[in-house]
């Protein structure tokens, strides 16, 4: 009864609103710091690929409010995520909302390279692209193909991302998500861009996963400071 009760389009729509306010708490809450802001430094208009570990997923819309607000060349821009067509990943879509990002719903296990195309048309438009390349559903902090691929199409490298809190809980799931916690301090770091050989776009994917462990290692060192 309570999971049919949860599937509901109004109980979904309650709790997208009530995951979305939190998120503002969380923002309004926080002193939020971010490192590697060199590493994006683009002219206005050069679309962009920036990718999290699906942990930081709760951190990650936050994150890029932060760099619109440090960064010029994305100031005002909308980020499109690659989120779930599940009906959490439908949630996210709603609750992210105020922080300037769009949701393309497609996976690796469904939809995939549906959505690949459509993140391929945001940057040939100049826009910004961001992934969870161990997403929906794991091995954790594992890259999949697609984000390599994405990259070599577009003729992009990969900015990978970490974030983390001074004050957090990581869930039960798979990826032992991390849900923030008001009053703390927040750290959003980005690594050097990792060029993706169009050639042979598998060859980064090492690098990639290397770069993303750094950087929310980077973000956890930080706050623990």
């Amino acid at each position: 009864m309570l999971k049919r009760l949860i599937r509901h389009p109004a109980a979904q729509a309650l709790l997208a609103w009530l995951v979305g306010l939190y998120l503002r708490l969380i923002w309004a809450t926080t002193r939020w710091q971010l490192e590697g802001a060199e590493h994006a430094k683009l002219k206005r208009g050069e679309p962009m690929i920036l990718a999290f570990w699906h942990e930081c997923l709760p951190l990650a819309a936050q994150g890029w409010r932060l760099m619109g607000q440090q960064i010029p060349a994305v100031s005002g821009l909308r980020a499109q995520a690659l989120i779930s067509r599940h009906r959490d990943g439908r949630l996210i879509a709603r609750a992210v909302a105020p922080f300037d990002v769009e949701v393309v719903h497609a996976s690796s296990s469904k939809g995939g390279a549906a959505g690949l195309r459509q993140l391929l048309r945001v940057l040939d438009g100049g826009g910004v692209a961001v992934i969870t390349p161990d997403g929906p559903r794991g091995p954790v902090r594992e890259a999949a193909p697609g984000i390599a691929q994405l990259a070599a199409l577009a003729g992009l490298p990969v900015l990978a991302c970490g974030a983390a809190s001074s004050r957090m809980r990581r869930a039960r799931s798979w990826d032992r998500m991390r849900f923030p916690l008001p009053f703390a301090r927040a750290v959003v770091v980005i690594e050097a861009p990792i060029t993706v050989p169009r050639e042979d776009p598998a060859s980064a994917l090492p690098a990639i996963t290397a770069a993303l462990n750094r950087a929310t290692e980077r973000a956890d060192q930080a706050v623990a400071r």
